[in-house]
């Protein structure tokens, strides 16, 4: 059976061995100890049957052991790390693995910041050593960005990428090393002008998230920017870019609004208060329409492919 390790034990690494474990593939979870990843097993259990219910434990194993101490490396086919945002802890864990994975695994860091080239800097093996980039909640959003650092092998990053395929995801090849990677940046755009937007009192918050949601938002999660337009005519977008594009904000700081937020501790949710106040009964209803929402976006994608 093939066999994928996945090294870390956080919310990120728990989706990923779900989102495996729910297409077939056997998942080694590694931890600082193999106590600390197996204290992840009821929760990883549960997403897992939430994405296939016929999900079978016996058939379909979930193995937990210490990072430091494994090394049975047969049958495993990717080798993906989770482990916290830190260029040190990330560069010494990839300067083990450089010696102790099988030259032919590829290994991959589901960092969004720090790129594989620096984090695989001067490794024998940095040929094999990818970004695999997920977006949370990783076992139900599609996308995985697989991303070529200065070294990597395109051949072997086309393998990882089919690798995702054959486990149900969406993966995208991102062909240079470049901050944000290839959605990030897409998104960063959108939201540097949405913010813009706010800052200047042009639009509320709520009305950008309407504006977003129930125009060009809608009509993406049936195709793709690229192919929208392929549909409506490039010309006509070519013409509104005209008065468009000159007029679009090109800040390279914070905008004040935003800026101001952070100084005074809003958050967002996690400190019940952002643009707006959360009650704790707010947020729980949000957090739950947006979970459903996501499964049935989900469940819809799965159901016809492109």
């Amino acid at each position: 059976m093939k066999k994928v390790v996945v090294l870390g034990t956080g919310i990120m690494a728990v989706g990923i061995a779900a989102g495996f474990l729910a297409s077939s593939h056997a998942v080694i979870l590694l931890g600082r100890s193999k106590e600390r990843a197996e204290s992840q097993k009821d929760e990883i259990h549960q997403l897992t049957k939430e994405m296939n219910a016929a999900w079978n434990p016996e058939a379909v194993p979930l193995v937990f052991g210490a990072i430091e101490d494994w090394s049975d490396w047969s049958d495993v086919i990717w080798v993906l790390e989770t482990i916290k945002e830190d260029m040190g802890l990330k560069q010494a864990l990839f300067a083990q693995l450089d010696h102790r994975v099988p030259k032919h695994i590829p290994i991959g860091s589901n960092s969004s910041g720090f790129p594989i080239s620096k984090i695989a800097a001067n490794l024998a093996t940095a040929k094999r050593m990818f970004n695999a980039h997920y977006f949370m909640p990783a076992h139900i959003v599609p996308l995985v960005e697989v991303v070529l650092g200065e070294f990597s092998d395109p051949v072997m990053g086309e393998q990882v990428c089919q690798i995702y395929r054959d486990a149900g995801k969406k993966p995208v090849l991102v062909r240079k090393d470049i901050p944000g990677f290839l959605a990030n940046r897409i998104q960063h755009a959108l939201m540097r002008e949405a913010l813009s937007l706010v800052d200047a009192g042009i639009a509320t918050p709520d009305d950008v998230d309407t504006a977003v949601r129930y125009s060009f938002g809608f009509r993406y999660a049936a195709v793709g920017p690229m192919t929208q337009k392929e549909i409506s005519g490039w010309e006509g977008m070519a013409g509104a870019s005209v008065e468009i594009w000159p007029s679009l904000y090109n800040v390279k700081e914070l905008q004040p609004v935003m800026a101001n937020l952070i100084a005074n501790g809003k958050y967002g949710m996690k400190s019940k208060e952002g643009f707006r106040t959360w009650s704790d009964e707010e947020m729980k209803e949000m957090r739950r329409k947006y979970s459903a929402r996501l499964k049935g976006a989900f469940d819809v994608l799965q159901i016809e492919p492109d």
